[in-house]
C-alpha cells in the first residue's frame, strides 16, 4: 500500500468514527499481540478503549452453529450475560445463531465482535441492528480494510483473532465440520482453554461440541464451570468494582446510553419459509413455544398452526409445560 493509499484509508476510518490500532500500541490487545501471526493492524469501530480492558478484564469467546436451535441460542445468551456480570468481556464473530446470541447477552457488560470483512460491512444483513449496537456500546474489530466484503477464505483468519483475544473459547452447538471447531483448534494451538456445551447425540449440531468433550474440552453447563477452570489465570486481577472504577478513568469514546436491541419486524414470509424457520430453531431438546414465537418473530397463532402441521406429520413431539421438540 502506498503512502497516499494509507492516508486515504486512515481518513475513511476516521470519517466512520473508528480508528486504526497498530501492533505495539497501548490499545493493541496484549493477549493477541502474543500470538505468532497476530495482525499488524486492526481497524476498530466503536469503543476502542475497550481493548485496553484485556489488562484488567479477561476475555472469553463464545462461538457455535449459525443454524442454532432455540435452546442453543438461549443458553449462549444466558451464559454470556453471566460471564459479563462476572467481569468477562465476551468475544464472538457477529455471525447469525450462537454468535449473535452471545453478543446480545453481553451487550450491556462488554462485547467485542471480530468480523471477516471490513468493519463497515454488515454481514449477515439480519444482524444490522446488532452491528449498530456493538459499534455504539461495544467494539467491532477487523484486520481487513474498509469496504472488504467477507469471503470464505477470510473466516478462518478471523477465527484465529477470536481465539487469540481470549483466555478461552466456549463452543455451543457445532457440527462435526464447522468454523467453530477451527476456532477451537486455533485456541489449542495458542494455548487457550477450550470449553464445550454437551448436546443431544440425536442433533447433528451437537456432534462437534461432543467430540471436543471426548478429546478433553471442559464440560460446560454454567458460567461457573468456565470461571472455575480459568481461576488460576484470573488470580491477581483486581475485583470487578476496581475494574469498573479504572474504566471510568479511561478517555471514553462518546457513546449513547446502552439500550436493548429489539429485532425489527420480519417481512411477510411464505408458509414453507416459516416451517423451515421453526424446524431450524427446534432440536431433540424440548423448548417453550413462547420462546419459539419470540425467536422466529412470527405471531403466536402462526406458530401454533405450523406446529400442529408438523405434529400431524410426525416431526414434532409435544411435552408438558407447553414444550415441543423434534422427533
Amino acid at each position: 500500500m502506498s503512502r497516499r493509499d494509507a492516508e486515504k484509508e486512515l481518513a475513511a476510518v476516521e470519517r466512520l468514527g473508528g480508528r486504526l490500532v497498530c501492533w505495539g500500541e497501548p490499545l493493541y490487545p496484549s493477549a493477541l499481540a502474543a500470538v505468532d501471526d497476530a495482525p499488524p493492524l486492526l481497524t476498530v469501530l466503536g469503543r476502542a478503549e475497550m481493548l485496553s480492558r484485556v489488562i484488567l478484564a479477561p476475555m472469553v469467546a463464545g462461538v457455535g452453529a449459525r443454524n442454532a436451535s432455540s435452546n442453543g441460542r438461549r443458553f449462549a445468551r444466558d451464559l454470556a450475560a453471566e460471564l459479563g456480570e462476572a467481569g468477562i468481556v465476551v468475544v464472538s464473530g457477529l455471525a447469525r445463531g450462537i454468535d449473535a446470541a452471545a453478543h446480545l447477552g453481553a451487550l450491556e457488560t462488554g462485547s467485542i465482535a471480530i468480523v471477516a470483512g471490513g468493519v463497515d460491512i454488515v454481514y449477515p444483513e439480519e444482524n444490522r441492528g446488532l452491528h449498530e449496537a456493538l459499534a455504539r456500546d461495544g467494539a467491532i474489530l477487523a484486520e481487513m480494510p474498509l469496504g472488504t466484503e467477507p469471503q470464505a477464505r477470510h473466516f478462518p483468519r478471523r477465527n484465529r483473532i477470536i481465539s487469540g483475544l481470549s483466555l478461552g473459547v466456549v463452543v455451543v452447538e457445532a457440527a462435526a465440520k464447522s468454523g467453530s471447531l477451527i476456532t477451537a483448534r486455533y485456541a489449542l494451538e495458542q494455548g487457550r482453554e477450550v470449553f464445550a456445551v454437551p448436546g443431544s447425540p440425536l442433533d447433528p449440531r451437537s456432534r462437534g461440541a461432543n467430540d471436543l468433550l471426548r478429546n478433553g474440552a471442559t464440560l460446560t453447563e454454567t458460567a461457573g464451570d468456565i470461571l472455575a477452570q480459568l481461576g488460576p489465570l484470573l488470580e491477581g486481577r483486581p475485583p470487578i468494582r476496581e475494574i469498573a472504577s479504572a474504566e471510568s478513568r479511561l478517555p471514553l469514546t462518546p457513546a449513547t446510553p446502552s439500550r436493548a436491541v429489539i429485532p425489527s419486524p420480519s417481512a411477510p414470509v411464505s408458509e414453507d419459509a416459516a416451517l423451515d424457520l421453526i424446524i431450524e430453531k427446534l432440536s431433540p431438546t424440548p423448548v417453550a413455544v413462547d420462546e419459539l414465537v419470540r425467536q422466529c418473530q412470527l405471531s403466536a397463532a402462526a406458530v401454533a398452526t405450523l406446529l400442529l402441521e408438523l405434529e400431524l406429520a410426525g416431526r414434532v413431539e409435544r411435552h408438558p409445560g407447553n414444550l415441543v421438540s423434534l422427533r
